[in-house]
């Protein structure tokens, strides 16, 4: 119920989409209501002001800075790489591994590390995230490029039913059966990962931060105005999605915290 709820909810009360509907809807009612335009005006203003301003940036920042990249480890227990770098959809259709706009470093630092640490299990962590129950090859085509990337296949382990990062870690602590001495590095997008480390660390890992495919440059540039404004959009829209994701994962107890920490 917690899943569908939040994909219909966020599809509704999205912030680019309220706006877009506030907008529109203003136009419609503009010839029977002179206040209309004027809130017209506003939503496809703070539109604009949202894709040029570097507000997604700005709020992107500190999910990426919350979790650094640790300066060194021991050889972990295993490798966790949360889904969501393939799209499985049209590497069917392509006949190849294709990567999604999560981000495919997920796939390919985790191969790195892979190769770093021999002795440690790899574990890739997605299934369908629709509500259409459509047939996903997210996973088995993450374990097709690590095979091709050198990994041995005994060490490749794979969960493929979970549809949100709360089943992610819920399906994986059921998979792995974590003990607490065990140390499991968890690779995902960095905007991504206090949400992650909160939920990995209430299912019962051990869980060190790998954090990958920053978003932000962690400095003075991420300051400065966007020139593409659907680009600007999506980054506002992600760190929203990010963000009330946090607190909702929060209000309905599936973290400890708002905003975890290392």
């Amino acid at each position: 119920m917690f899943f569908i709820a939040s994909k219909v909810l966020w599809f509704l009360l999205g912030p680019t989409h309220a706006l877009f509907a506030v907008g529109l809807a203003g136009l419609a009612l503009a010839r029977r209501f002179r206040a209309a335009w004027i809130v017209s005006l506003v939503a496809f203003g703070l539109i604009l002001a949202l894709g040029f301003l570097p507000a997604g940036a700005l709020l992107v920042r500190p999910l990426e800075d919350r979790f650094p990249l640790p300066a060194d480890v021991t050889a972990p227990t295993g490798i966790i790489v949360l889904g969501g770098g393939i799209d499985d959809a049209i590497g069917r259709a392509r006949g190849q591994v294709t990567f999604g706009f999560a981000g495919a470093q997920r796939l390919t630092e985790s191969a790195i590390l892979a190769l770093r640490f021999p002795g440690a299990r790899l574990i890739y962590t997605s299934g369908d995230n629709s509500l259409t129950d459509a047939i996903t090859t997210e996973a088995t085509d993450a374990r097709r490029l690590w095979v091709s990337l050198g990994i041995a296949p005994a060490r490749i382990e794979l969960e493929d039913k979970s549809r949100n990062t709360y089943e992610n870690a819920q399906f994986t602590a059921a998979l792995l059966q974590p003990r607490p001495t065990q140390t499991w590095l968890l690779v995902t997008s960095a905007f991504h990962m206090p949400r992650s480390m909160g939920l990995f660390r209430r299912a019962g890992f051990h869980v060190i931060a790998w954090p990958v495919n920053y978003l932000t440059q962690g400095n003075s540039e991420d300051w400065k105005p966007n020139h593409d404004l659907v680009a600007g959009l999506s980054m506002f829209e992600l760190a929203s999605h990010e963000w009330t994701g946090l607190v909702a994962y929060w209000a309905t107890d599936k973290i400890d915290s708002p905003f975890p920490a290392p």
